[in-house]
């Protein structure tokens, strides 16, 4: 089964829709809408543009960690011998 959208009224009485994937799952959910005519627009808009839309990666650069204190660095500890099973 593919997804699908599913429009609603928010509790402010907006219309929105959300896309819904196969396993039901949101996707994602539209802003406010004034009637049905304007959701009906923005879906043909999202079918559109999600099969050929580009990703822009807006988010800011990882930090680069140096070898000596990197992400999983952490205080050395000291080894506890384990006994053997007999």
């Amino acid at each position: 089964m593919s997804g699908h959208f599913e429009v609603f009224v928010d509790a402010y009485s907006h219309f929105r829709f959300r896309l819904v994937g196969p396993r039901g799952n949101t996707l994602l959910e539209s802003g406010p809408y004034d009637d049905k005519q304007s959701i009906a627009i923005a879906i043909f808009d999202v079918r559109e543009c999600a099969g050929t839309g580009l990703v822009e990666d807006h988010t800011k650069p990882a930090p680069r960690w140096s070898s000596a204190s990197g992400p999983h660095s952490s205080p050395r500890r000291r080894s506890t011998p384990v006994a053997a099973p007999h």
